[in-house]
């Protein structure tokens, strides 16, 4: 496990009356929004943690030094073959970084590179191709070297029935490029989820090589609905539960997990079992991004953290919903997002459209009674929890005029403008700016 130490911070920074400007994490840059003259603003950031000083080094260290398991040198001696799971091109993972030392390591333990796949983990996500697929791998030895394949989870024929896992049943079928694999490695980044608890680990095998029925199952609204399936909890949790669960089906799989700072540098790294390697990110991660609050506000201001995962209004409701444990009574919520895809999947436009044409009470009714979601239909339903306690505004230049009907949101033009309204309305000058939208999750815990 190779992590940097901590600066000592609290996670929160008053500005004071003399604030002019705050930036938000925009896009493939950032945002100046203008505040008020008299506004006091409460900046909630992560609190600080070193950059490794020497990133690729302690890859190759993090390899060596395992965490419950061997190192993957060993791990690798005698395979025959071997599958690397990567995210798709939602989630920064430092791949240009982090997949030639397991692939050079897999190659000096002696399997040939031909047996070596790199699989992108795209669940019901689009597949990664052309060029972005070269800005994915971020490194052209990688693409030259072993295959590098996208999954497909409508693809019925290309994906192993396991069976149903003992709790839930929920119906295990994965693609079998991973299954049949003789070493099974996934990689990932481990940070705040707003419906799994934290990122990473399990979940890059569950949706991320998930069949459709798989991922629709245990995305349902009553999964979905769980007070236990939200941010920064995994007891209880039902989706970390049956992604265990799915781990456990499959059998034999290692991780190697990476954390970011707010400026994309690796601040930790481990190697290992899936489940302990992950749940030893979870502490640190945990430490940093969960961050307790004094007061509550009436008028809260974040992102949805910036390229990548702002290029579409899907992905821009977890930024919507990580922030709803420092709500006052009557908030409001002001989230920026480049949104340059538009909305996101034409299943995930459809369940917007059944959201804004039935309205939240009769959507939630609805998808109630279904035993598979819907595609993306899930994240319609997430967005109904800050709905349902905060007037929620979004500013977005990329999003297309025709998909803004659906977004079932308020429009800002004027970020700098909504920000004064929604002070003058609530009668209280504090505002909360949460830079980094849903990888900083702030909470309540009053003063003593």
């Amino acid at each position: 496990m190779i992590g940097a130490g901590r600066r000592t911070g609290s996670g929160q920074r008053p500005r004071g009356k003399n604030t002019m400007k705050v930036s938000l994490d925009y896009g493939r840059g950032s945002l100046e929004v203008d505040l008020p003259d008299d506004c006091e603003v409460t900046e909630i950031v992560k609190r600080p943690t070193e950059p490794l000083k020497s990133p690729r080094e302690a890859v190759y260290a993090a390899l060596e030094t395992p965490h419950g398991a061997e190192g993957l040198a060993t791990l690798a001696k005698g395979r025959a073959s071997a599958c690397i799971l990567i995210c798709d091109i939602t989630r920064p993972v430092p791949n240009g970084l982090i997949l030639r030392p397991i692939i050079e390591t897999l190659v000096k333990a002696g399997l040939p590179k031909a047996a070596i796949t790199v699989l992108v983990a795209t669940g019901l996500h689009r597949p990664n191709e052309g060029s972005e697929l070269d800005t994915l791998i971020d490194d052209p030895w990688v693409l030259e070297n072993v295959r590098v394949e996208n999954h497909f989870a409508r693809d019925d024929a290309a994906h192993v029935d396991l069976g149903v896992t003992p709790l839930r049943k929920v119906p295990v079928k994965l693609d079998r490029r991973f299954v049949d694999a003789d070493l099974r490695l996934v990689t990932g980044l481990v940070e705040p989820h707003f419906m799994a608890g934290y990122s990473g680990g399990r979940k890059v095998i569950a949706p991320g090589i998930a069949h459709e029925q798989t991922i629709r199952t245990f995305h349902n609204a009553k999964f979905m609905g769980d007070p236990a399936a939200r941010e920064c909890n995994l007891v209880g949790n039902p989706l970390h539960e049956e992604q265990l669960a799915i781990v456990e089906m499959v059998g034999e799989v290692y991780a190697l997990n990476t954390v970011l700072d707010e400026n994309r540098n690796l601040t930790f790294i481990n190697f290992g079992h899936v489940e302990q390697s992950h749940l030893a990110a979870v502490d640190f991660v945990k430490a940093s991004s969960l961050v307790p609050v004094e007061r509550q506000f009436s008028t809260v201001l974040t992102s949805c953290a910036g390229y990548p995962l702002d290029q579409t209004y899907y992905q821009t409701v977890k930024g919507m919903v990580t922030p709803r444990g420092i709500f006052a009574d009557n908030a409001r919520l002001l989230i920026a997002a480049d949104c340059s895809e538009g909305l996101g999947s034409p299943e995930y436009r459809e369940a917007q459209k059944r959201l804004v044409s039935m309205g939240p009470g009769a959507f939630a009714d609805a998808i109630a009674r279904q035993p598979l979601a819907a595609i993306d239909e899930w994240q319609t339903q997430m967005q109904l929890k800050p709905m349902a306690v905060a007037e929620v505004g979004l500013y977005s230049h990329g999003l297309p005029d025709a998909d803004w009907p659906f977004t079932g949101v308020n429009r800002i033009d004027n970020l700098s403008k909504a920000v004064s309204a929604a002070l003058d309305a609530s009668g209280d000058r504090a505002i909360a700016v949460i830079p980094e939208g849903p990888y900083v999750v702030p909470y309540y815990e009053a003063s003593a």
